[in-house]
């Protein structure tokens, strides 16, 4: 599977980050997991020695997101509020992590249907430049341990 990164530079909201990737699965599959707490806190802000302790999700536009993630023995609350969920095309909620940074990112997740299978983008505005870097590395890989998931489950089925 190809995967495309780009980081682009915007006016005076802050940076962009682009992380695209192709999956094998069906948009659906893609888009469910980034909703159910279960599969998402397995792929989603685990890195290294960080991973998720708990997640809550009420995904609906209006709804939010709560993953406590621990980092050398310390929690950190990343949080998002949902305004547009479109299944399973479009997910769009802003994003913040109190403890890393002020204010809110907005984030698309964006599913193209191919032949087979889908690709996704992920759409990271409003950084600061210390946190470009990190960020496109994290999406980076997030949507590798995704594909990882997915292929996974494929084989449990």
């Amino acid at each position: 599977m190809s995967e495309q990164g780009m980081k682009e530079h915007t006016t005076n909201e802050g940076l962009t980050v682009r992380v695209s990737r192709k999956f094998k699965a069906s948009p659906e599959r893609v888009f469910d997991a980034w909703l159910d707490p279960e599969k998402a806190r397995k792929f989603l802000f685990t890195e290294g020695s960080q991973y998720v302790v708990s997640a809550r999700i009420d995904a609906r536009v209006g709804g939010s997101f709560v993953f406590v993630v621990r980092r050398n023995g310390k929690d950190s609350d990343h949080i998002g509020e949902y305004v547009e969920v479109d299944r399973p095309r479009r997910i769009v909620f802003l994003f913040s992590v109190p403890s890393s940074w002020a204010g809110k990112h907005r984030v698309a997740i964006d599913i193209v249907p191919l032949e087979s299978g889908c690709e996704l983008t992920v759409t990271h505005e409003g950084l600061m430049p210390q946190h470009e870097a990190p960020v496109f590395k994290g999406w980076t890989a997030f949507l590798e341990r995704l594909q990882t998931q997915l292929e996974e489950e494929r084989q449990d089925a």
